[in-house]
Parts: C-alpha cells; structure tokens; sequence
C-alpha cells in the first residue's frame, strides 16, 4: 500500500480563507492496475480561480482542486513511462493512482534550464489563460492600447508581455511599488499602483491619455467601473477574473456603466480557458518558443 497527504477542504470558506478552513490527512492509495501510474507531486498550484471555484465544484471534505506537475513513479500504462513528467487535475495531494485520462505529458521538447513549475505558470493554464483572453476575446491587433488590471499576478503578466510581443502599449495596475518595478521590468510601458494614486481616473487618463482599446479584466469592483470609462469606442474587455469580489460575505453594488458600453459600443464577454482545450498543443509550443526567446530579458515570472 502506497501512502499520500492529502489537503482537505474542511469547511467552504467565509470571508478570506483560513488555516482551519483545510485539514491533512493520510490516504491508503492501492497499487496501479493495468493502465495506470502512480504519481508523486512535484509542484502543486494556488491560483485566485480556487477561491470562487470551490463554492460551486466542491463539497466540504473534499480534496482540494488544484493542478500539479508530477513524477511517474510505478507505471502500468505504456503512454506513460516511469520517469516522465506530467500536468495533472488531481488537486493538492502527494501522490495519486490515475488511469492516464486525466494527464497531459510536459511537452517533449522543454528545455532543461526551465523549470517544470512553468507548467502551472507561463507554459501552463495561467498562460493559455492570457494568450486566450488577448487573441480569441480581445483579438488584440498591433499597435492598440491594453489595460491590464492584477498585472504582476500569473495571468496579468503574461497578458501584458504577449501583448508587448504583438506590438502594443499596455498599461499596468497593481497594488505595491515593487510589483510596479517588476511590470516596469517586463517592459510594460506604464504601471501604477492603484493604492496610492490620489486618482485612479487620473491615473489611467494621464497613463494613455488616447484611452484603451483593450481591458484584461482580473479585479471587477470600483476599478472596472471607473476602467471602463477609458475604454475607445468599439474596445473589447476579456473579463477573465474579480478577485476584488471572491472574499465578499455582502456582494458589492455598482455604479452600472450599461450606458457607456452602449454609447461607445464596447464588447465584454466572459470566458473559460477550457472554452479553447483543443488549440493547447499548439499554444503552448509558442507560449515555449516565447519563453526560450526573451528568457535572456529575465521576461516571464
């Protein structure tokens, strides 16, 4: 018998989560069968999607939904070799027993002074994540502007350098100075920090004063409802997260900005990363090509 830790979730969480919201357990895993491998966690994933997904896709006591890397350590399963490195679903445990329908293999060709970790980052779902939201909602075009809001998180960074990649502006906020140095250094061409800016109008006038094209949407709240009255006529806004919303115990309430969006005849539409599962293989050999190419700019986090 094979032994793996395993984070419960414990209780759904109130507020902003808290250590007794999860509890650790053992678990008795049995030994593959045909077909199957066995796992062990290399990196495990913890991303702001978490927080609202698990009120709507997890019962109290479950396992924790995250993505992980993971070694295959016993194998049944001849796609799946003893050895490889897979991206797996199955949440934030140690070890698991999976029959090869759930893991996607690290692309053959990952160079080897890049760490595997990327695969839950850059070359991984917050980076399709970007990429999806630019090319397939935004359909971003050079030269155009983009604002970028939670800009240093693992989505909003990379949305901001693809879009440097595709010839445009970009326009950052986040919520320290040093994460505005570290956009300053991934080459975004403003960057503010949206705690401290007397005006967060201002802010985004005097950053382009031409307005936006573009909105990667990450927060929600106050800053999409001022945001959005910078937005170009025709521009088009990937609501991609709320992170100002998910620790809510009393939903927030307006201003409604429905006449802007219809004067200006601005598109906004929400998405999944999963809507666009069948374009990954080929995403996430450019998102590579990308990181091998300006890995020596110190570019993606």
């Amino acid at each position: 018998m094979v032994q793996a830790k395993t984070w419960i979730l414990k209780q759904h969480f109130e507020g902003f989560p808290k250590d007794t919201d999860f509890e650790l357990k053992l678990e008795q895993l049995s030994e593959p069968r045909d077909g199957e491998v066995l796992l062990e966690a290399v990196f495990l994933s913890v991303d702001p999607y978490m927080r609202p997904f698990s009120r709507v896709r997890m019962q109290a006591g479950d396992v924790m939904i995250g993505t992980q890397v993971a070694k295959v350590i016993q194998s049944k399963n001849p796609s799946f070799p003893v050895g490889c490195h897979v991206v797996s679903r199955c949440g934030w445990r140690t070890r698991t027993v999976s029959d090869g329908s759930d893991i996607t293999k690290i692309l053959a060709d990952w160079p080897q002074d890049v760490s595997l970790s990327h695969a839950l980052g850059a070359i991984g779902m917050p980076g399709l994540t970007a990429l999806y939201g630019l090319e397939e909602v935004c359909a971003i075009k050079p030269g155009e502007t983009l604002l970028v809001n939670a800009a240093a998180g693992a989505v909003g960074s990379v949305a901001g350098q693809i879009a440097k990649l595709k010839g445009c502006k970009v326009v950052g906020s986040a919520g320290s100075d040093d994460k505005v140095a570290y956009l300053k250094e991934l080459g975004f061409d403003q960057a503010f920090n949206y705690k401290t800016v007397p005006s967060l109008e201002e802010a985004l006038k005097n950053a382009s004063p031409e307005g936006y094209d573009c909105y990667f949407e990450n927060v929600g709240g106050p800053f999409s409802s001022v945001a959005i009255l910078q937005m170009k006529a025709f521009g088009r806004i990937a609501v991609c997260g709320g992170i100002s919303l998910y620790n809510d115990t009393t939903p927030q309430t307006g201003p409604y900005p429905h006449l802007q969006m219809i004067f200006k005849q601005l598109k906004m539409e929400g998405f999944l990363v999963g809507r666009w599962e069948h374009k990954n293989d080929e995403s996430l050999k450019r998102m590579l090509t990308w990181i091998q190419e300006v890995h020596q700019n110190a570019w993606f986090p």
